[in-house]
């Protein structure tokens, strides 16, 4: 049988997907309809966080991380346990072992909208601790085994006046001077611009690509050349503007260079990857596997960076890095949240052959009084980091366990959201 050209790329690009996850159905088909599903929490705490809980009537509960407000997150999952108009897609009474048809469901079925998409990856990720906890295994030995045993890191740089060697100077000493060992650092660039996080600057001209090329100079003089750096934006520039600092950073050989653009146009960050010279990394904005795969088939994107909250849980993440790995591109996993989505992350690079760095969301002493993982005090089960790495979380599920009555100790504050004017007037991309 012959077979042309556009059923063999679909046939190469299908199969990763289904092998991705036939260990898992191999180790869980004796275990399957031995418990069910009982009921899904949101629990909103103190800094913010959203974490999904999932019972069953086996006495086990798995959790994941959402990073929605908590009302919203009992909204959603009310829907999705019957309350909407596809009642027959509760959740409540399955076997939780069934996360390909769970993930389905809630993936498909239902309206593909951000904040959905984000309590949906919120359950798909504790249904996989859950998953662990009742095969006693991590979930990393559930979706075929290690690669590595542990994960290398970056971090942040922090702010300040990015045009003063003197400055770069002292931020380099802390940073390479930290315990931790990080091997790279995100260094943002609207402190190179002297402008708003995410404030949308359109065509930057000469003065500013050369305001971005110094300070990324002194960013590399300063760190040496051992240290990896990302040229990170938060979307706020347009195409032109995007080549012209990538054209301005390149002398100093960047890790990637991290959105630069605002995800609506997949034909726009292609042009950008057409005129530029260094890798571009992007993607933890997106909600599906086909918004990272229309950019993979534009050639537009190197490094993908799926968030394990938004993509569709482990399940979407794991999809996505098989999808990556048919053409050669790599994951850098985002992950700005707690314990809980950081051990789900070391998960996914655990099992995958194409990660790459793993973002690590520690803080700064001197803004917020600690240089823990954001909500270290949550969990426990992540090791420390050692040389720039951390060592995959070997206990069963995805490898942390929520300190007790963690609701309790940690209750929820209200926090104001604060829009950023732009200097214009107009709202800043928030």
């Amino acid at each position: 049988m012959r077979i042309n050209r556009r059923d063999f790329l679909q046939t190469a690009l299908a199969m990763p997907l289904g092998v991705s996850f036939a260990h898992y159905r191999a180790l869980a088909a004796s275990a399957r309809g031995l418990s069910k599903i009982t009921r899904i929490q949101a629990l909103q705490l103190q800094a913010g966080q959203t974490l999904i809980r999932v019972d069953t009537d086996a006495g086990l509960s798995g959790y994941g991380e959402c990073n929605t407000a908590g009302p919203v997150a009992r909204s959603v999952i009310a829907g999705y346990n019957g309350a909407g108009r596809l009642p027959n897609l509760a959740l409540a009474g399955k076997d939780p072992l069934a996360i390909q048809v769970h993930f389905h469901n809630m993936f498909y079925a239902y309206p593909q909208r951000r904040r959905e998409m984000k309590v949906a990856g919120g359950i798909d990720m504790a249904l996989w601790d859950l998953a662990g906890k009742i095969l006693d295994r991590p979930v990393s030995k559930l979706l075929g085994g290690n690669f590595r045993d542990e994960v290398l890191l970056y971090s942040h740089a922090p702010g300040g006046d990015y045009l003063s060697k003197e400055e770069w100077r002292d931020r380099a000493q802390r940073l390479k001077s930290d315990p931790r060992g990080f091997k790279a650092f995100k260094v943002d660039i609207h402190h190179a611009l002297g402008i708003n996080m995410q404030e949308y600057t359109p065509s930057i001209g000469v003065e500013e690509a050369r305001r971005v090329n110094r300070a990324y100079t002194l960013a590399r003089e300063a760190l040496g050349d051992d240290i990896g750096i990302d040229v990170h934006c938060h979307c706020e520039l347009d195409v032109p503007s995007a080549i012209k600092v990538a054209q301005a950073v390149e002398p100093i050989n960047p890790m990637f260079f991290e959105d630069p653009l605002r995800p609506n146009s997949f034909d726009a960050m292609a042009d950008v990857a057409r005129h530029i010279d260094i890798p571009i990394a992007t993607g933890e904005r997106f909600t599906s596997l086909y918004q990272f795969q229309t950019l993979l088939t534009r050639n537009a994107v190197q490094y993908l960076r799926p968030d394990v909250c938004l993509c569709g849980g482990i399940t979407g993440a794991k999809k996505i890095a098989a999808i990556a790995e048919a053409h050669d591109a790599w994951i850098v996993p985002h992950n700005p949240l707690s314990p809980v989505s950081t051990a789900a992350c070391l998960q996914i690079a655990a099992c995958i052959p194409n990660f790459a760095i793993q973002e690590y969301p520690s803080r700064t002493p001197e803004l917020d009084g600690s240089e823990a993982l954001l909500g270290a005090d949550l969990a426990s089960g992540l090791s420390e980091q050692e040389g720039g790495f951390i060592a995959i979380p070997g206990a069963p599920g995805i490898g942390v366990e929520l300190v007790a009555d963690v609701e309790r100790k940690f209750p929820y504050r209200p926090r104001p959201i604060r829009m950023r004017p732009h200097e214009d007037g107009s709202v800043v991309d928030m």
